[in-house]
C-alpha cells in the first residue's frame, strides 16, 4: 500500500468484507498500519460516512454513504444495455414489470426495472428500497444465509405488519425461508401491498454466491399466488443469461 489512497480503500474492502464490526486495531493488524494510522485513516472515513461505529461500540462497519455507493454501482452495472435487453425480454414473455433488486444493509433496494404494458402493476424503481421480510428477494437472501446468521437477523428485523398476511412470527418466517432455501426461489402473498403478490429468483456467480435476484410483482386479482409458479422458469432462464452477461462484462467467460 503506497500512499492514503490505498490505505483507505484496503480499510474500506477489509471492513466490507467482515461479517461483524471490527476494531481499529484489528484493521491495523490486518493491514500492517501503525495502529496511529489506522485511526487517523478510519476517522477520515467515518467523516465522510464510508464507515460508521456500531451502536454503542467503537467498532466499526460500512457506513451509509457506502451502501448508497455500492448500491448505485451494481445498479449501474445491471442498467448496461445487454443486461437491460435480458431483463426487457423476461418482462415482455411474461407479461409484467420485472425488477432486479440487491440486499444492502438489511434491506433490498432495486437497481434496475422493466415496466410491462398491464395496468395496474406495482412498480417499483431502481433505488427504491423495501423491507427483508415481504418480500420475494429479502426472503432468498435471508435463505441463502448459514442457519446462525439467518436466525440472528430474523430476530432482529423488525417484522412490521404491512397487511394482514405479513408474516410477523419469527418462527413462521424461518420455516418459510428453509422451505425458499429447498426450493431456490421465493413467493410472497400480498405480504408488503395488499392485493399484491410477487416471486424472485437469484442470479448467482459461476461459485453459487448471490449477486442479485430477478423478481415480479402483480396484481393479485390477475394472476394470483399460485399462478407465480408459471413466472419461475422464464425468470430462471433470464437469471442465468444475466449471470453470463456478468461473466463477459468481466472478461472470465
Amino acid at each position: 500500500m503506497d500512499g492514503p489512497l490505498d490505505r483507505a480503500l484496503a480499510i474500506l474492502t477489509f471492513v466490507a468484507e467482515q461479517k461483524k464490526a471490527v476494531s481499529a486495531a484489528e484493521v491495523a493488524a490486518t493491514l500492517n498500519l501503525p495502529v496511529p494510522t489506522a485511526h487517523r485513516l478510519i476517522g477520515n472515513l467515518e467523516a465522510r460516512g464510508l464507515v460508521q461505529k456500531a451502536l454503542g461500540t467503537k467498532r466499526y462497519l460500512v457506513g451509509s454513504k457506502l451502501v448508497t455507493l455500492s448500491a448505485k454501482a451494481i445498479g449501474a452495472a445491471f442498467r448496461t444495455a445487454r443486461r437491460h435487453a435480458v431483463l426487457s425480454a423476461v418482462a415482455d414473455r411474461i407479461g409484467e414489470q420485472c425488477e432486479i433488486g440487491v440486499v444492502r444493509a438489511n434491506e433490498v433496494v432495486y437497481v434496475d426495472s422493466v415496466r410491462s404494458k398491464q395496468p395496474q402493476g406495482l412498480q417499483f424503481n431502481p433505488g427504491e428500497v423495501v423491507p427483508l421480510h415481504c418480500t420475494s428477494t429479502g426472503k432468498i437472501y435471508m435463505s441463502r444465509l448459514p442457519v446462525k446468521a439467518r436466525h440472528k437477523l430474523v430476530h432482529a428485523l423488525s417484522l412490521f405488519r404491512y397487511t394482514p398476511t405479513t408474516i410477523t412470527d419469527p418462527d413462521e418466517l424461518m420455516a418459510q425461508l428453509e422451505e425458499t432455501r429447498r426450493r431456490g426461489w421465493a413467493k410472497t402473498n400480498e405480504e408488503f401491498v395488499r392485493g399484491v403478490v410477487g416471486c424472485a429468483v437469484p442470479i448467482v456467480s459461476p461459485a453459487g454466491d448471490l449477486i442479485a435476484c430477478l423478481g415480479v410483482s402483480v396484481p393479485a386479482a390477475r394472476v394470483g399466488f399460485t399462478g407465480l409458479d408459471a413466472f419461475i422458469g422464464p425468470l430462471q432462464n433470464a437469471a442465468a443469461l444475466l449471470s453470463e452477461t456478468i461473466l463477459q462484462d468481466e472478461g472470465l467467460s
